[in-house]
């Protein structure tokens, strides 16, 4: 598919949403858009600006390429860690931020192992 940047596919709002279980008064509440926004977004009545896109792109736990077409991958690109709701994995960050990738390779490795039981 060849879409331009920043253009909501409404079939991908779709998935996303109920890739979460959501309905689509709970999507528009997690995004902080009212239902009739949210529907129509969702309906391709109404195109979202590149700003709410990034925004539902955030919220919705994917990424604006998957929601504009340019990618299948419906995994996020970007992950917002805020200190008061997670602040052990906050303090993890921001600890590693300047960690070289051999350091960062072994933090990772160790954390399969540890879970590789979970």
């Amino acid at each position: 598919m060849n879409h331009t940047n920043n253009t909501l596919i409404p079939e991908r709002l779709k998935s996303a949403r109920e890739r979460l279980n959501l309905s689509k008064a709970e999507a528009a509440r997690r995004i902080g858009l009212t239902a009739a926004s949210y529907v129509r977004y969702e309906a391709g009545d109404r195109r979202p600006s590149p700003q709410v896109i990034i925004s539902i792109a955030e919220k919705m736990n994917t990424s604006v390429a998957y929601l504009s077409g340019e990618t299948d991958d419906i995994s996020p690109d970007v992950i917002n860690i805020h200190k008061s709701s997670n602040p052990i994995l906050f303090e993890l960050i921001k600890n590693t931020q300047s960690a070289d990738d051999t350091t960062l390779q072994r933090l990772l490795t160790y954390y399969h192992q540890l879970t590789k039981n979970d």
